[in-house]
């Protein structure tokens, strides 16, 4: 069986209640993850949840001209495969691995059950669903009205809190086709960030060397993402970008 301590890296799965990570725990196996693996694609059935513990998946929304853009980026905060306990089979995303690592996996009937008991589970997966839909609704928010450089910053940051280390493994392109822009826009930005000091790119690897720079020049999308997160998932405590005001653009638009 699955140990405890392994499961309790996946945040999501540690703020369930001991009673309920009993119940949990023998249906779960531990997987390694590939940088590229595809875990589902678009509109097909899928019969697993994974939880990662040290893995970054990306959920692609791609077209029909074979274009992809991110909508979400899931990391041991959460779990991927929410249509399990929402009452679908399949979604209309392609969930891709962006950074190799671990997960628990389960079958999506056993995250259901647990669901369907109405108690700590389904409080706890309802809040995260809602946090994952505010992540969707400001990236889309963002990709409209923000400029490439600022979109860059709020994806490396939202990469760097689901890691516990500073470097991005992954290339100028891949990059570029999470956000749906053009490559050339992401070196451009990229060479800027490094000619500031704040990372340093070398082949397929960005190292993050002064995180503050990136909180500074990111949009306000970056922190109502966390804000709204941390509301909903309180098991870690916001942290407060550098003299960033916590404004959300959904919120402007709105009474625009």
């Amino acid at each position: 069986m699955l140990s405890s301590t392994i499961a309790k890296r996946n945040r999501l799965l540690a703020a369930l209640p001991e009673e309920v990570q009993a119940r949990l725990l023998p249906h779960l196996e531990c997987v390694q993850l590939r940088a590229g693996q595809l875990l589902y694609e678009a509109a097909q059935p899928r019969h697993h949840v994974y939880f990662p513990t040290d893995a970054i998946v990306s959920l692609l929304n791609v077209s029909a001209s074979g274009a992809s853009s991110e909508v979400a980026m899931i990391g041991n905060e959460g779990l991927v495969g929410v249509a399990a306990y929402m009452g679908g089979v399949c979604s209309p995303w392609r969930a891709s691995v962006q950074r190799a690592g671990g997960a628990c996996r389960m079958l999506g009937v056993h995250i259901k059950d647990e669901f369907d008991r109405h108690g700590a589970a389904l409080q706890l997966l309802l809040r995260y669903s809602q946090a994952r839909t505010a992540q969707m609704a400001q990236a889309a928010a963002c990709n409209r009205y923000h400029s490439i450089e600022q979109q860059l910053c709020r994806w490396m940051l939202l990469s760097l809190d689901r890691q516990s280390d500073g470097d991005l493994c992954l290339t100028h392109e891949s990059i570029a086709n999470r956000l749906g822009v053009r490559r050339e826009g992401i070196t451009d930005c990229a060479g800027k960030l490094q000619r500031m000091g704040a990372i340093s790119c070398h082949r397929g690897r960005i190292a993050v060397i002064d995180r503050s720079q990136l909180e500074q020049l990111s949009c306000e999308c970056y922190a109502a993402v966390r804000c709204e997160t941390d509301r909903l998932l309180p098991h870690q405590p916001y942290r407060e970008p550098a003299a960033r005001p916590r404004w959300n653009v959904l919120a402007e638009l709105a009474t625009a």
